[in-house]
Order: C-alpha cells, then structure tokens, then sequence
C-alpha cells in the first residue's frame, strides 16, 4: 500500500476527511478497512460511469436507426406525392383529387408528429448528455476531493460543473416556456441535476468553511475593538488568498442564484416570494461561526439579556462597515438579484440572536411563569419579561438604525425585511406568547391604573392645555383620561416595533383594546352610580355625569386623531380574522358585526359616540321634567290667557320654572364641555316647546288680546334665557314661534288662515306646523266685539 504525501500537499477536506477517521492513534488499525471501502466505492462510481457509457450508446445507436427509418418514410411521402399529382383544371377526376387532398392532409400531420418526435429525442438526448456531463463532474470533484493532494483542480471542476447546470437550466426553461406538455421529461432531469447539486452544494460549503477557518476566521471576541483594522481575516488577505477567496466566494454565489432560478421556474403560478427568499450562503458562513463563538458567553447571561444585546449588536456593528465595503462588488458581480451585503450580514446576525431568544430565554421565562401560576407566589417573572421586551424593542431600534445608516428606508408594509432585522419576530412563529406578553402588558396597565382610578382628585382636576390638534375647544376633561390615554399611548408604541401588520394588530386587540374598554367601564359606572342615587335630581350627581362625559369626549378625540395615522389605517380589518378573534366579542358574549368599522379603533369611538349622545340626552330630560313639574301650574291655568296680569313681564307661575331652569344650566354649562352643552340646551329647547304647545298653544285655551300679550311676555322672556346661547333662540322653538306668530293675527287674516290651508301657511312663512294644528292654534283666538 502507497504511503500517503506529506500533510502539506493534501487539500483541506482531505485532511479534515483524514482527521474525522483517524482521530485516536487506535483508529489506526482500521486503516485497511477504510481503503477498503474507498476502493469499493471508487469501483461503483467507475461501474456507474461505464453503465452510464453503455446507455449513451445504446441511445445514440437507436437514435440513427430511428433516424433512418423518418427518412425512409420522408422518401416514400416524395414518390408518392410525385406519382398521384392531379394536374389543373382536372374536372374529370375530381373524386380522384379529394381523395388525394386528404390522404395529403394525413401524411402532412405524420409528418408532423414525426418532427415532434425528432424534436424531442434531439432535446431528451442533448439533456442526457447535458446531465452526464454534469454528473461526471460532480463525480470527478468527490474523487479530486480524496485522491489529489491540492485543491485547486476539484474548484475548477466545480466551475465546469456549475457552468453546465446553468446551461441545462437554460434549456429546461426554454422546454418549460415552449413543450409545457412535456412534463415527465422535465421531472426526470429535474430528479437527476437535483442528485448532483444535493452533492455539489455541501462540497462547496465544506470548501468554503475550509478557507474561512485557513483565513483565522472567526476572529477571537477579543479583537472586536479591532474588526476594522488589523485584527480582521477579510482585510489581512494577500493577493493570491483574496484571488482564491473571490472566486470560491462567486462560486457559491452562483450556486445560490441557480438554485433560485430552478425553484422559479419550480414554482411558476405559485406564490413564490415565501420559498425564493433566502438568507445569502456566504453570509451566512461568515455569521454562523461568530454566533457559536458568542452562545458561549450567552449561557452565563440568562439573567443578564441586556448583555447578549449588547454583543450582538457590538459585533453586528463592528464588521458591518467592512463586510459592505469588501463582499458587496463580489455579490454585484455575480449577479445575484435581490440582494444586500449589509442587509444579509445584519440579518443573519439577528436571526441568531432570535434563534437563541426562541430556543433558551423564552422557555425560560416561560417556565418560571408557569411556576408562579401554580404556586400563586409573586415572583419577579412578569417584571423580567417586560424587561426583557423592552431591551428587544431598543435593540431592534439600533439595527433599524445600522440598516438605514446605508440609505436603504425601510418601510412598514415591508414585513419580509423588517422580520429579517428584527429580534420581535421571535413571535411571528409562536403566537402564544404574543398572546402572553399581551396578557402581561394588559395586566401592568391595568396595576398601574388602578390606583388613578380610585383617586378621586383624578376626577375632579383637569387635564391642563387639554386641547387636541383636531380640536379647538377646551374639553374640561379629567385627569384620569389622560392617564388612560398614556398607558394606552405606551402600549401601542410597543405594538409599532412589531415587525408584521397582522401581529401588530391582534397584540392591539388583546391588550390595547381593553384598556380602552375599562375606560368605558370606569365612566358608565360612575354616571350610573350618579343617576342610581339621586336620579340625576341634585347638582353633584349632575356634575359627576358631565365629568365623565367631559373624560369620554377627549379619549374619543385622541383616538379619532390616532385613527388616522397610517399606522392604524394599515390594520383594515380582514372579516374573517374579526370573527375568529375573541376580542371583538362585547360584554353579552356576542360577536362585533362585521360591517362595524374599517379601523381597529372605530368600534370603540362608536362606544364612546354613544355613551356621549345617551348621556347628554339623560341630563336635558331630568331638567325637562324638572321645568315640566314647575311649570305644571302655569300649562294648567286656562283662564290667565283671558286677562293681562297688571305690573309683571312674566307670569309669576312661570317664574320659579324660569329660575330652575337657569340654575341648572349654569351649572351644566360650568360643569360641561361646550360641544356637549349644545347638545344639551338644544335638546332641551326641542322639549320645552313640545311642551308649550302641547299643553298651551292647542289645548282647549281662549286667548284673548291680553292673553296673547302675555303669552309673547312669557315666551319672549323664555328667549332670553336661551339667547347666552345662541343669536336666535326663537329658531330653536319652532312651533310656539309660529303658534304666537299666529295668535298675533288680525280677525280677518285668521279667516284667510282657515280658508287657505297648506298653500297659506307656506307662504306665510309657516312651515314646522301641519294645517290641522294651526287650526287648532286660530280657533283658540278670542277677538273682542
């Protein structure tokens, strides 16, 4: 048996073959048997190519028989078409002619299926040969790879084999485009070149990691304040290495390329970003090594996240400047489409960091919450998960940074990209602890908020400068809604570091959303509270439900504003993921209509819309019926309308319903914001003038001229009362304004009246009362003899 060369002469893969086999001296003994084997194998690849010989003769053999045979049949198609020609204008043998034409047509579709047939076995055969010479060189490469001391001849070889694949790959995009139907031959050569690059591919790695580990990479952690300068592998290179590592770095560049080429044409009609898009090979041997070497130091830190975050990012920044500046031009000029040096080198240095988060943190944390749970016992669980978010979302903030510096903007529709450069997408795979962090982060707001809510001075003093941008007017809200509105705030920049649309979106909907509810819920009870007590009769309880009416109309204002950030108007609500959701149902259990809002805030701003409009109509009622009992004896004297009451502007049974009706509304006026208070006074001018005319103007009354006089007394001074509010206050009594407008008419204008009807009243400028009440108004008009 021949003695091996000296160590110096071997390839790198030879020896690390060698070293795998021989790594204790008793290993030794088992020498012969390793020749052996490589002996066998060698004598299989050798009996693997004759074959293959064989059959490539075989093919070519019956190709010429075949060929023969087409040209047999093409001669005998000549003689017949020369022998059965029908001359022109040949009438006579007209039955003769057809027959012919159709025979004709039948030898011209021979023909043609002959031609296909030719047509294939010229690209079957030239695919085969193709393949062969593919799978020879592959074959040749494992064999360079153990018998020849260098390693050069095994990387030329790997060109050679590289630049065949990629013309085989020409040829069966070009059969995929032109002979879509032949798909049995496109599955075998697809089968076959697929053997090869399943060999090829780890041969080329296994090469490429050689000369990463000759060149001193990874360089110790140590050198990291150097990895610009000196202490970097990449820039210490000689010429004749950095020859050798461009070409072996392009090698595998176009490998990756033709591999995405192949799985494009694979996948043509798919949906082919998901499967296409992966991490550069390159890259990725550069920061595999470093991420090993770094996991050393991270299995000391599990209560120390923030020092893993911090060598990361140390390591990530420190070569980032030096792997763009040198591996970018090579990425450029092998062509690989789509591709950033400074990207993927980021990328893959936080995908290991999330790789690790996944596989030790998190279980972890889980663990110990899972622990708490069933002990019952406080720990300190949720505090470091919290923590432990917060150093990812600062973390991620940095690398967002590192990518920008470049000039590349990311974009937030961009969720390939940014999950890429993002430690937070540890959660894309594990919704069930985005549902946790969700909980929690719920569960820390509500804490926080809890004791704001039982601190009554939170209610009682104002939020100062409350005024919104969409909003000029002062709200007079309550502290307690900038509380929410705070927490709230903090949750949803929180949710923004999320690097997809759809995580962003439930994380909102589990732990933004209730907090917007116990607002809700923190309002609701305190006005019910207020109207259970004292229905609404007293002052306090007036003002307590004009406080939360204040805090609900300024949280709807911050959100409405909110609503209309793109980052809100990119959650449109997909139906279905609505239903499924189990925060869209309401209090009752039942789930939120489908058509209910197109952001994900709408539902609530609807809630709260409502809550506003329901308790504004709340307060007018109470001070309507207050007035209603004040006034009961003013509406019920029928006589009074009869006489004019000597020395007084105002009837004295309307005086203390006047006065009432002032007190409370000053005090709602003071209490209230001015939208709401509009609300209020107008709703309530509709009801007081329901009232009057109901029970005044067409009841069974007789209004003499006294009576007329001091019914405009009364209403004029009912006005005023209303006009601090509005320059107009008779518009907003439209039918005792019309009622009095008609009891001021004459004797004979009345008559007209009646006799005009509906064409009358309109051009008489009445236009809220219907024929058969101003009847009823005229007919209640005494006029003296």
């Amino acid at each position: 048996m021949d003695s091996l060369p000296a160590p110096s002469h071997l390839s790198p893969s030879a020896l690390s073959f060698l070293d795998g086999k021989f790594h204790t001296k008793d290993a030794l003994c088992e020498a012969s048997t390793l020749v052996t084997e490589l002996q066998t194998q060698c004598s299989e690849l050798d009996r693997s190519l004759n074959e293959s010989t064989r059959r490539l003769g075989e093919g070519l053999s019956a190709y010429t028989s075949f060929s023969g045979d087409v040209n047999n049949r093409l001669s005998a198609l000549a003689s017949t078409c020369s022998s059965n020609a029908v001359p022109d204008g040949g009438r006579g043998e007209e039955g003769d002619g057809k027959g012919f034409r159709e025979e004709l047509a039948a030898l011209a579709k021979e023909v043609a299926r002959l031609e296909n047939v030719r047509v294939y076995a010229e690209t079957a055969l030239k695919l085969n040969t193709l393949i062969g010479d593919i799978e020879d060189a592959v074959s040749n490469t494992m064999n360079k790879h153990l018998r020849k001391p260098s390693s050069q001849n095994s990387e030329e070889l790997r060109l050679v084999a590289i630049n065949m694949l990629k013309t085989t790959e020409g040829l069966l995009t070009s059969i995929t485009k032109t002979q879509p139907q032949w798909k049995r031959l496109l599955s075998a050569a697809d089968h076959r070149v697929d053997r090869a690059l399943a060999i090829l591919r780890p041969q080329a790695i296994a090469d490429h990691q050689a000369l990463l580990a000759s060149l001193g990479w990874p360089p110790p952690l140590s050198s990291l304040a150097s990895a610009n300068q000196g202490l970097n592998p990449l820039l210490r290179m000689q010429a004749d290495v950095r020859l050798k590592y461009s070409g072996n770095f392009l090698a595998l560049c176009n490998l990756q390329e033709l591999q995405r080429q192949r799985k494009c044409r694979q996948l043509e009609g798919h949906d082919r970003e998901v499967a296409l898009r992966q991490p550069l090979w390159v890259i990725e041997e550069l920061a595999n090594p470093l991420s090993l070497a770094s996991q050393r130091h991270f299995s000391k830190w599990i209560d120390k996240p923030e020092f893993i975050f911090t060598l990361v990012y140390k390591i990530t920044s420190d070569y980032v400047d030096s792997m763009d500046e040198m591996l970018q031009p090579l990425i450029d000029e092998a062509k690989v489409v789509g591709y950033s040096c400074r990207e993927e080198w980021i990328s893959a240095m936080v995908t290991s960091l999330s790789t690790y988060l996944a596989k030790e943190i998190f279980p972890s944390y889980i663990s110990q919450l899972e622990e708490e749970s069933v002990t019952g016992i406080q720990s300190s669980a949720r505090i470091s998960w919290l923590h432990l978010i917060d150093l990812m979302i600062a973390f991620d903030k940095r690398i967002k940074s590192l990518v920008e510096r470049s000039g590349i903007l990311l974009f937030s529709d961009d969720n390939g990209m940014l999950q890429r450069i993002s430690s937070l997408s540890v959660f894309c795979d594990r919704p069930d602890w985005l549902d946790l962090w969700a909980e929690i982060e719920l569960g820390d707001a509500l804490d926080k908020l809890k004791p704001d809510i039982e601190d009554e001075n939170n209610w009682r003093k104002k939020v100062e400068a409350a005024v919104l941008s969409s909003c000029t007017d002062d709200l007079k809200s309550p502290l307690i809604s900038s509380a929410f509105l705070c927490h709230l705030s903090a949750v949803i920049e929180r949710c923004r570091s999320l690097p997809s649309v759809t995580l962003r979106s439930k994380f909102l909907r589990l732990a933004g959303v209730p907090i917007i509810r116990k607002f809700f819920d923190s309002i609701l009870v305190r006005c019910q509270e207020a109207e259970g007590l004292t229905a609404l009769a007293d002052d306090d309880a007036v003002i307590k439900v004009a406080v939360s009416n204040n805090a609900a109309h300024y949280f709807e204002s911050a959100l409405r504003e909110w609503s209309e950030d793109v980052f809100f108007l990119e959650m449109d609500l997909d139906l279905d993921d609505k239903a499924e959701l189990p925060s869209n149902a309401d209090r009752n259990g039942e789930v939120l209509s489908k058509s209910s809002g197109r952001v994900i805030l709408d539902d609530e701003i609807k809630k709260l819309e409502d809550f506003r409009t329901e308790w504004v109509e709340r307060i007018s009622l109470v001070i309507l019926r207050g007035f209603d009992a004040r006034s009961r004896d003013y509406i019920k004297n029928k006589r009074q309308w009869q006489k004019v009451e000597e020395g007084w502007t105002v009837s004295k049974t309307l005086i203390d319903a006047l006065d009432y009706l002032q007190s409370k509304m000053s005090v709602v006026e003071e209490a209230l914001n001015s939208r709401d208070f509009v609300g209020v006074w107008r709703s309530l001018a509709t009801g007081i003038d329901q009232l009057i005319f109901n029970g005044i103007l067409i009841s069974s009354v007789k209004f003499h001229n006294g009576g007329v006089e001091r019914f405009s007394s009364d209403i004029g001074v009912l006005f005023g009362v209303f006009g601090a509010w509005c320059l107009r206050p008779e518009g907003f009594f439209p039918k005792s304004s019309e009622g009095l407008k008609l009891l001021k008419l004459n004797e004979n204008r009345v008559q007209e009246c009646l006799a005009g009807g509906k064409r009358w009243l309109k051009e008489n400028g009445i236009r809220h009362l219907t024929v058969t009440e101003a009847e009823k108004v005229v007919k209640n008009r005494v006029f003296s003899s």
